[in-house]
């Protein structure tokens, strides 16, 4: 297993993104669809101009990249930020006429690319034809001073997309068509000496999909066949249900785990689960969270919250449960500092993960942030499923959506 020119660029070993978002050891030989790492999370927003400068003030992440009518593209502005090998891009419509305002006037704020790296773009195209998927974009090159792009695309849940890229001809700052940018917004600075601020979150762990009712399946056999992926965990009936909503999940995976996409469907229950409210108020399936990887997730969450940051709340009595303490045992630190930010913690046979999550980042209650510590464990908190849906359900009935 070899490390991405991303990650190097991010300062990342091997042993770091194996702690960071849980690696496996697999052998690419015989993968019909190989996938390096994930490529991009690519938003459309409402006001893409400040929705980049709120991610780099609030979430700490650098600019790098931006497309715009100053360099060619009339219809649209991008901004392309990173936080280690964790890659967003950030588009909004220019002129009145531009297909991204008929998206965000549907759907608001979101994800439309799950873009992927791959060292092949024309085998995985060939085999996902094969498979049956919707080849949105077939394979071309993309070319400019910096070097040339092999790109495709291909069809997923709801209109989001996944985006094959072949950048290993490439030296530029993204793709072609991007200008190199740099942050110029003031931040408090990292340690003494380091020249920038430290790193709020390293890489993307996985990004959670919400799919209608009874295609989630339809969906799981979609990335085993089209992509290759695994199947990695599967949480159904009373793992993921409170006393007024359910909802079932399972989760895919590359075979390095690089990649990790949960897929969720809502379940028949007494009142309307986070799933419904997402579906409703997105306007269709799209990707409900993106889970952000930090080596110091106490740290992290204090910075955020000074940033503005809000995160769903954890009763007391979560913490103070003598089963939650006797299941978790020994941590990196004390409940009560875990406590007294809100942060989860479950332990399974691998070992222990610390997460949070954040409330819904735009006006529409949809996407929103999780941010995870790994020690160990592969898993995705299913402990804390309970607990998180519980806080998830007070929140939609302030919003009067239960």
């Amino acid at each position: 297993m070899t490390l991405t020119p991303d990650e190097l660029k991010a300062d990342l070993t091997l042993e770091q993104l194996k702690e960071l978002v849980g690696l496996v050891e697999y052998d690419a030989a015989n993968d019909p669809f190989p996938v390096t790492a994930q490529d991009a999370v690519c938003f459309v927003v409402g006001n893409a101009t400040q929705t980049a400068t709120f991610y780099q003030l609030a979430l700490g992440m650098e600019l790098e990249a931006y497309r715009g009518p100053e360099n060619g593209c009339r219809d649209s502005k991008s901004y392309v930020l990173r936080s280690g090998s964790a890659r967003f891009v950030f588009t909004g419509g220019v002129t009145p006429d531009s297909p991204v305002l008929d998206h965000h006037r549907k759907h608001g704020d979101g994800v439309v690319d799950l873009a992927m790296e791959v060292p092949d773009v024309d085998r995985c195209i060939d085999h996902a034809r094969a498979m049956g998927a919707t080849i949105l974009v077939e394979p071309h090159d993309e070319s400019d001073e910096h070097g040339t792009v092999r790109i495709a695309a291909i069809a997923t849940y709801g209109e989001t997309r996944h985006t094959l890229v072949d950048r290993s001809r490439y030296t530029g700052p993204y793709l072609p068509g991007y200008v190199a940018a740099t942050t110029k917004v003031a931040r408090r600075e990292g340690p003494a000496g380091s020249g920038r601020p430290k790193r709020l979150f390293q890489a993307v762990d996985h990004c959670v999909g919400n799919v209608e009712l009874g295609r989630m399946d339809e969906w799981v056999t979609f990335y085993n066949k089209v992509l290759g992926f695994t199947n990695m965990a599967e949480f159904i009936g009373d793992d993921i249900a409170t006393d007024y909503s359910a909802l079932m999940s399972k989760v895919v995976a590359s075979g390095n785990h690089r990649v990790k996409f949960p897929l969720n469907e809502p379940a028949i229950a007494k009142k309307k689960s986070q799933i419904d409210e997402y579906l409703e108020f997105y306007d269709g399936a799209g990707c409900q969270h993106i889970a952000l990887a930090t080596n110091d997730i106490l740290r992290s969450v204090d910075i955020l919250r000074d940033n503005g940051i809000e995160f769903l709340d954890t009763p007391d009595s979560y913490y103070d449960d003598p089963e939650l303490r006797a299941r978790i045992g020994e941590v990196r630190v004390p409940i009560e500092e875990l406590k007294r930010r809100g942060i989860l913690v479950d332990r399974d046979e691998d070992g222990y993960l610390l997460q949070i999550f954040t409330k819904p980042m735009g006006d529409r209650p949809t996407v929103f942030y999780e941010f995870i510590e790994r020690h160990g464990s592969l898993g995705f908190g299913k402990g804390n499923f309970k607990a998180l849906f519980e806080a998830i359900e007070r929140e939609q009935e302030a919003r009067g959506n239960l």
